[in-house]
């Protein structure tokens, strides 16, 4: 009798558990699926993608041009170029060059006491002298390009994006300065 009693609370048991395992992985189930939802945000900076309610920008190259190459032929100091696509998502009034200035922030961190954002440099590619203001329609994309002015050519270059002017932060990108020839 003892015998039946202790093989039957063992099936008890087993049964208990098995209903516990159960709800237990349809709720982890449950929650990768939430997890799922929700990993790709709605406004980003991501593998040189900038996404927020209004545009989307998109760099396609970056270089290190010196002084009197082109590109940079009045400056004095070497220049961190960038040059992207802008898209206008929405109905508003929007320009390549004020696009970007309204997300990114370029920063060489070489400072000890303050941050070093860097100073708009001339225009380095002559091809987007006239695009470089046009209103881009909507669903339009236009390319331009943008350049800073280095403060030395060894500390690396951080792109920060932020959703607009002082606006929360999407990501941070870092460059390296490498010279190209």
């Amino acid at each position: 009798m003892k015998k039946g009693l202790v093989i039957g609370v063992t099936l008890i048991m087993g049964l208990s558990l098995a209903a516990c395992d159960n709800s237990s992985s349809s709720s982890s189930s449950n929650e990768k699926a939430t997890v799922k939802k929700t990993a790709t945000p709605k406004y980003y900076f991501k593998d040189n993608v900038v996404k927020i309610h209004d545009l989307k920008i998109k760099i396609t190259k970056t270089k290190i041009i010196q002084p009197g190459q082109p590109g940079n032929v009045d400056g004095d100091k070497a220049v961190f170029a960038v040059w992207y696509d802008t898209t206008n998502l929405t109905d508003k009034d929007l320009d390549p060059t004020s696009a970007w200035m309204a997300v990114f922030t370029a920063i060489q961190d070489n400072d000890k006491n303050s941050i070093n954002e860097l100073e708009v440099a001339s225009l380095p590619d002559d091809q987007y002298l006239d695009s470089q203001t046009e209103t881009i329609k909507k669903n339009g994309t236009v390319s331009n390009a943008v350049a800073y002015t280095l403060s030395d050519t060894t500390t690396p270059v951080q792109l920060k994006a932020s959703k607009g002017v002082d606006g929360k932060v999407l990501g941070t990108k870092t460059y390296k300065i490498v010279e190209n020839n």
